[in-house]
């Protein structure tokens, strides 16, 4: 499981990351990818932010699942997708409906970069050609029931490159807040590290 971190601590790590432009104003989110990545589990965060303010977190993956890594070709034939981190994404995701099924924000804004990983080794890895554009790499439930508040124990088919949280109900207050925003979401994925003394 990811570390706990500090406000601070989280806002002076994403101003040292590529891309880095600005903070962003209204919400938006915070990926911390666990170092350990427990195959198949959701052992990663997500903070979310307002501005500068923070709002909530989340426990979740940024991985595809065992199911997908297994047999991404379902998806796509070079490799299941693995967002590349330390990395920011501004205007990422527009508020909508993943796959018609449940209210998401969903990657209408702009591209975003991955690696696909091909070895069916069970493990996500950051490996060879990097590839920018539009995948469909939302951010959604781990469920199509929002009212089902359990969280679940494996990761599985529920991500194929996107980024998904395992707290319905936080999320479900934070996608009430999304869709009332009406605004495009930027998104910042990093890795787990050290803090400084």
């Amino acid at each position: 499981m990811v570390r706990n971190y500090t406000d601070a601590q989280l806002l002076k790590r994403v101003e040292e990351i590529d891309g880095f432009k600005e903070i962003p104003s209204n919400y938006w989110i915070l990926g911390v990818r666990s170092n350990e990545d427990l195959s198949n589990q959701f052992d990663d965060k997500f903070y979310i932010f307002n501005g500068r303010r923070f709002v909530m977190v989340m426990i979740g993956t940024t991985h595809p699942g065992l199911t997908i890594l297994k047999d991404y070709s379902k998806f796509n034939s070079l490799g299941a997708a693995i967002v590349k981190a330390d990395k920011w994404y501004y205007n990422l995701w527009v508020y909508g409906m993943h796959r018609g099924k449940i209210p998401a924000l969903i990657q209408l804004g702009n591209k975003i970069t991955v690696h696909r990983d091909n070895n069916k080794n069970g493990k996500s890895e950051q490996l060879g050609r990097e590839y920018d554009g539009y995948y469909g790499i939302n951010f959604h439930l781990n469920n199509y029931n929002l009212s089902d508040l359990s969280k679940k124990n494996y990761i599985n088919g529920w991500s194929a490159g996107c980024q998904v949280p395992n707290d319905a109900s936080k999320y479900n207050d934070f996608i009430t807040l999304a869709k009332a925003s009406k605004q495009k979401f930027s998104y910042c994925l990093i890795n787990e590290f050290n803090v400084k003394p």
